[in-house]
């Protein structure tokens, strides 16, 4: 401990010529051993004082350290003048509103440094919730089946909504973080510049110490020493005059600057935020009606597995209707030519005669004749009765004065936009023709194929938007 303290004074005392000096050193020694533990770390700083001061006189040429000259002035160390201010034994240059202006500084630096850490905090959240609803919609868009109502409109809003994530972030980081970074780079190179000053302040007392103490030795008195001390005092006074001018200055219209710079950043914070969840939530609506859509859809049965209903027992036909309809050519597919052929041309059936065993040529040809409009108007029963299996006229319907091929009328009662080519859109108060498919596998529950009137536009429609006429 004692080679600790035996170096440390070595290194913050000058070396010493006449045997007062000496003993000098020692009281000082004799000092330190009866000074408190904490008084003592702080005398321990000043190698690092030491240290800066080389540093400044590298970056100042023309800021000379001491010198000493034979018989000259032995100029006064800035770290002993610090150790002795640090003791109370000299005095030192008090500045009431720059030490206004320090804590000013120093109180505006810590808070941009905690709005710096906070908003970097803030930026990876916002990144990692982005990442998540990412994540999120894509699971949503594998989950929600291709068939299902609004799966198209679907994967369009996830697209919009990771487009607007990606457009915050980017002003979040471009915008305001940037300029937050800048501002905070500005408080390092002022705390040097506070740091320099006050070690120069260390300097103007120290010189200003040792010639006053010069001044006061009228008997030792040495005119070339006082003016060596008066030419190291007024340098060492014009630097530092001139550095602490210079915070005068600056400090205030730094700590000035904070408000201008809190207002344009919070108002691009806020701003940003505000455009991001007014849109977001326009997205939100858009998927929920999506959803809703789709719950409705679901509870008229429209998703729901069709049940395979019972075989129907054939029922027997007379001889004469069977063989009859064996022996007729066969039918077209469309439903409803087949059912105006029946109803307005009977067919003639030659083979019916001939099954029949009749060979008069009069009295049985009308009665031929009569069979055969009986059975083309038996064969074009089953058709009938098919159509009406197919397609479930609601009650109401109005079926008469009809085109061709027209089942029942219908009236648009809600707006609807068609989600794929072969379906129908439609406004409401529309009147939609409702004829049959042309391939009746084709039809699924709850949806008709129809001609919209005026335009004449052909294709499928759901049946809940409309109501018959």
């Amino acid at each position: 401990m004692a080679e600790i303290i035996v170096k440390l004074m070595e290194m913050i005392i000058p070396p010493m010529k006449s045997p007062l000096t000496m003993k000098r050193s020692w009281m000082t020694v004799n000092l330190l051993a009866f000074t408190p533990k904490d008084d003592l770390q702080n005398h321990s700083d000043e190698k690092d004082y030491v240290e800066e001061e080389e540093e400044d006189h590298e970056e100042d040429p023309d800021d000379s350290g001491p010198e000493e000259e034979d018989g000259d002035v032995q100029e006064s160390s800035p770290a002993r003048g610090k150790f002795l201010q640090n003791l109370g034994k000299v005095d030192r240059t008090a500045d009431d509103i720059f030490d206004e202006h320090l804590q000013n500084f120093t109180r505006q630096q810590n808070a941009a440094t905690r709005l710096q850490k906070e908003f970097n905090n803030y930026i990876r959240c916002v990144r990692a919730v982005q990442a998540a609803s990412k994540t999120l919609m894509d699971s949503l868009n594998e989950i929600y089946e291709s068939q299902w109502t609004g799966h198209d409109l679907l994967y369009v809003q996830a697209q919009n909504l990771d487009m607007l994530w990606q457009d915050f972030t980017h002003k979040l980081a471009d915008q305001v973080l940037v300029p937050l970074n800048t501002y905070q780079c500005q408080f390092p190179e002022m705390r040097k510049k506070v740091d320099k000053r006050g070690r120069k302040l260390v300097d103007y007392d120290g010189q200003r110490h040792n010639f006053q103490s010069l001044q006061c030795n009228p008997k030792k008195r040495d005119e070339t020493k006082v003016t060596k001390a008066k030419e190291l005092l007024d340098e060492a006074k014009r630097t530092y005059e001139q550095l602490n001018s210079e915070l005068h200055d600056e400090l205030p219209a730094l700590y000035d600057s904070r408000v201008l710079f809190l207002v344009t950043n919070l108002q691009t914070l806020f701003a940003a935020e505000q455009v991001f969840h007014v849109e977001s939530a326009k997205v939100y609506s858009e998927l929920e009606a999506i959803v809703d859509k789709l719950a409705n859809e679901s509870q008229r049965g429209s998703y729901t597995l069709k049940k395979n209903s019972e075989p129907q027992s054939p029922k027997s036909p007379n001889a004469n209707s069977s063989l009859i309809i064996n022996t007729q050519p066969p039918q077209q597919n469309n439903i409803s030519t087949a059912h105006e052929d029946a109803t307005i041309e009977p067919r003639e059936s030659s083979p019916t005669t001939q099954l029949n065993g009749n060979a008069n040529s009069n009295a049985n040809s009308n009665d031929n004749s009569i069979n055969n409009q009986d059975a083309s108007q038996q064969s074009a029963l089953p058709p009938a009765k098919r159509v009406e299996e197919l397609y479930d006229i609601p009650v109401g319907a109005t079926t008469d004065n009809l085109p061709p091929g027209v089942l029942y009328r219908v009236k648009a009662t809600y707006k609807y936009n068609r989600e794929d080519v072969d379906e129908l859109s439609f406004d409401v108060g529309e009147i939609i023709r409702v004829i049959e498919y042309e391939d009746p596998e084709e039809q699924e529950e709850g949806w008709l194929m129809g001609i919209k009137e005026g335009t004449n536009e052909k294709g499928m429609f759901p049946a809940n938007f409309t109501k018959p006429l």
